[in-house]
């Protein structure tokens, strides 16, 4: 049943990535199918695994070459961003050999807040939540959870910086 909907999403994403960036009904319509929702703006190439974990909130953007791997439930608020070449993955693998050659694998959910703008070639790692407001800077790996208002960078991902709430700068 799992590889039968993968494959239809996988369908799907193919059409999407096919289809031309100016026919945006088309491109819509596809969209709606993959996500479940009206209005949501994805460029191509999009993947994801299965796309009914995926649930995305209002005035949702995916960049170009965004991968999301819903093998377990990824929540995203609204008003998010997403850079090109994001990664978002719920799937991980166990650290022991012989459960890896054995095709074991491991699903952990993904939270990620309200107005979060995820820069280019980030990664979002298995089970980590991300609150509110929350900046990833370029290339990051996000491998732990973060509260609301903060900037995040670097290999790991730690804190660089606090938003104000009402903070108006774009630096």
């Amino acid at each position: 049943v799992l590889l039968k909907e993968r494959n239809q999403v996988k369908q799907l994403c193919f059409e999407l990535n096919q289809t031309a960036p100016l026919d945006t009904e088309r491109r819509a319509a596809l969209t709606k199918q993959i996500l479940g929702v009206d209005g949501a703006l994805v460029e191509s190439p999009f993947h994801v695994d299965y796309g009914y974990n995926l649930k995305v909130g209002t005035n949702f953007y995916a960049n170009h070459g965004c991968t999301i791997l819903d093998c377990n439930l990824i929540k995203v608020g609204d008003n998010c961003l997403l850079g090109p070449h994001v990664c978002i993955s719920a799937a991980s693998h166990p650290l022991h050999a012989r459960l890896r050659v054995n095709g074991d694998e491991l699903a952990f959910p993904i939270t990620i807040g309200n107005n979060v703008w995820i820069s280019a070639n980030a990664t979002i790692c298995p089970g980590i939540t991300l609150g509110d407001n929350v900046v990833v800077g370029a290339g990051a790996v996000v491998n732990k959870s973060f509260p609301s208002n903060v900037v995040i960078a670097g290999v790991p991902a730690k804190i660089i910086r606090h938003l104000e709430e009402n903070e108006q700068a774009l630096t």
